[in-house]
């Protein structure tokens, strides 16, 4: 089984200490391309594409400034220990194992508006570009005419290696989009997240995004490859609703947050 996440606004560049090999993102050629528009982007013109201060902007104009695509461990740092969101909280990757960070490895994707994809111990240099982001480039008017076909092409590889035919989908509506389902070589599940709030259960942004985080810590705690196994996530009080359900989306509820 493989599983999709979306990376975080909220960054890490603090170094951490790993006793496993990092590698490079798959798709670097194509980072840099992007990379390269964005480079001659003004602060000003960064701000207004991505709608965020001029604080921010000027941040990011340096950070792509400095890209280049032979950055080293010094500069960088792994994928997913480098985004600090609130799916990251809910992953916890610095109490994981080397084993458990291994099957990470293998078994987790995390979609990108400058990767594409990234594995868990991929290197990757700070950056802020949303895949919702209407940056025009030579595939099209946006990122998803960027990357569409190359996040499916590299997710279908992946799929082909471990045997699996079967994509458990944690990733928000904004970067899936970045995925074809129709030329996904997989079923696709998708679970939903809700809690109990003024007298029903809802789908509370901040809770979804943390509690799709605990589903990726617990499916790789637990090793887990066959779908049906997710149904036992019980992680912070949620619990597997069957009346709820339907076979792409299984449904967990919580009573009250923790």
């Amino acid at each position: 089984m493989l599983m999709v996440v979306s990376p975080a606004k909220d960054l890490d560049p603090n170094p951490v200490s790993l006793q496993l090999d990092t590698t490079m993102p798959a798709l670097l050629p194509q980072a840099s391309e992007l990379a390269d528009i964005c480079k001659k982007l003004s602060p000003a013109e960064l701000g207004s594409l991505m709608h965020i201060s001029d604080k921010l902007a000027g941040l990011n104009a340096a950070r792509f400034s400095q890209w280049q695509p032979d950055y080293s461990a010094v500069d960088a740092k792994a994928a997913l220990f480098m985004f600090n969101g609130d799916v990251y909280q809910g992953l916890d990757a610095a109490s994981l194992n080397t084993k458990q960070l291994q099957y990470a490895q293998q078994h987790l994707r995390i979609l990108s508006g400058l990767y594409g994809v990234l594995r868990p111990l991929d290197l990757m240099l700070p950056y802020r570009l949303e895949m919702g982001t209407k940056l025009e480039n030579p595939a099209g008017k946006d990122l998803y005419a960027f990357w569409q076909q190359q996040i499916t092409d590299n997710l279908n590889k992946q799929l082909t290696e471990l045997k699996s035919d079967v994509l458990l989908n944690l990733a928000s509506q904004e970067y899936f989009k970045a995925v074809k389902p129709k030329a996904l070589q997989a079923t696709i599940i998708t679970p939903v997240f809700k809690d109990y709030k003024n007298g029903q259960y809802k789908i509370i942004s901040f809770f979804a995004k943390k509690a799709r985080g605990l589903m990726a810590r617990y499916v790789i705690q637990q090793q887990i490859t066959d779908p049906e196994a997710i149904i036992k996530f019980n992680l912070a009080g949620y619990q597997y609703s069957k009346d709820d359900s339907t076979a792409d989306k299984p449904v967990f509820l919580r009573q009250q947050p923790e």
